[in-house]
């Protein structure tokens, strides 16, 4: 049922949208929200998020977050990471390309570019290096 390690970090590098959590206050629980990310077998994890956004806020305080992604079909599977930011950038229109050509369809990476750079305000990178993780397989039930 757990993965290897070449198959829990295939999978993570496959185009899901991820469920991420950061501690926000330690009288609640984690925000968890949905995100696009983008990873490479062996290296970091990283996402782009509003620069004052309530889970880039989370991530500054704490200078860490957990990202866990599935699958239901054709088997429940799953791959959930957490490690420490290492580092934070400035967004571009070239990593804000390379993360929509993950998700949408070629015809609309252009548009959606464009809208996000007019739209939805200025942006950052965060990487982390997963530290700990936690995957399974669960067959054909």
């Amino acid at each position: 049922m757990k993965l290897s390690v070449e198959e829990r970090e295939r999978f993570l590098s496959e185009p899901r949208v991820g469920a991420l959590s950061v501690v926000e206050r330690p009288d609640r629980a984690p925000l968890t929200v949905p995100i696009w990310y983008h990873y490479t077998p062996g290296g970091e994890l990283w996402v782009r998020t509003g620069l004052g956004s309530r889970k880039a806020r989370a991530i500054r305080s704490e200078g860490r977050f957990s990202l866990m992604v599935e699958r239901t079909a054709p088997t429940v599977r799953y791959v959930s990471v957490e490690g420490p930011v290492t580092r934070t950038e400035p967004d571009s229109p070239e990593r804000a390309r390379e993360m929509a050509a993950r998700y949408l369809p070629r015809e609309k990476v252009a548009g959606f570019v464009e809208y996000d750079q007019a739209q939805l305000g200025e942006h950052i990178v965060i990487c982390m290096r997963p530290e700990h993780w936690v995957s399974a397989d669960l067959g054909s039930f």
